[in-house]
């Protein structure tokens, strides 16, 4: 069987989304080492809080080139939240910060509060709209709901890696994928039957 790690980096809450591994019928460990990364089969990367505070402390604790070095292997990767946001160019949020750049594009803030007055951050259940296949999106309803609590998006340059969109004043990316990575932003482990279906998909990836 193959081994699923959750990356520890003081930055999310880890358990839930072990749990709902285990509800799949799925062991996943948490870790925070660089060489626990590198014996790993599949990694997930969760994420809440800051951008420039979570990239940074990937750095300064060395997971940052495990990490790009086991998605450039080719092995199975799933990004959460801020763990999608991280893996583009640059994040826009305090400032101007590089991200992991693993995809083209960029994270900006939610406009729409200013725009139509909706509020910001973007929280509770919103329905996705396929883009593109993806294995994580394997046995949904074309209809599906997830669970949202954020206040910055992707912006891809390329519209290829976009595998969900959802609408909050406009459509925004909620889901990507390419090749081994695919990462959502919204909390599948949150996300109640949906969710899990989307953690088990992973698994069997």
């Amino acid at each position: 069987m193959s081994s699923i790690a959750i990356i520890d980096y003081d930055m999310a809450n880890l358990r839930s989304v072990q749990k709902g591994f285990e509800h799949v019928g799925a062991a996943a460990r948490i870790i925070s080492k660089p060489e626990e990364i590198e014996r790993a089969d599949k990694i997930i990367l969760p994420g809440v809080g800051a951008f420039q505070d979570a990239v940074a402390t990937l750095r300064s604790r060395n997971l940052a080139q495990p990490i790009l070095a086991h998605i450039n292997k080719g092995k199975p990767f799933f990004g959460i939240c801020l763990g999608l946001q991280m893996l583009f160019d640059v994040g826009y949020e305090d400032g101007e910060h590089k991200g992991l750049g693993v995809l083209r594009g960029k994270c900006i803030r939610f406009d729409v509060d200013a725009k139509l007055g909706l509020k910001v951050p973007h929280m509770g259940w919103n329905q996705l709209k396929p883009r593109h296949p993806s294995p994580i999106l394997r046995d949904l309803a074309s209809d599906a709901s997830v669970y949202f609590v954020h206040s910055y998006h992707v912006v891809p340059q390329d519209d290829s890696v976009i595998a969900t969109t959802t609408d909050y004043g406009g459509d925004f990316v909620s889901s990507i994928v390419k090749g081994n990575i695919v990462a959502t932003q919204f909390h599948p482990e949150k996300s109640q039957k949906v969710g899990l279906q989307i953690l088990a998909n992973f698994a069997a990836m």
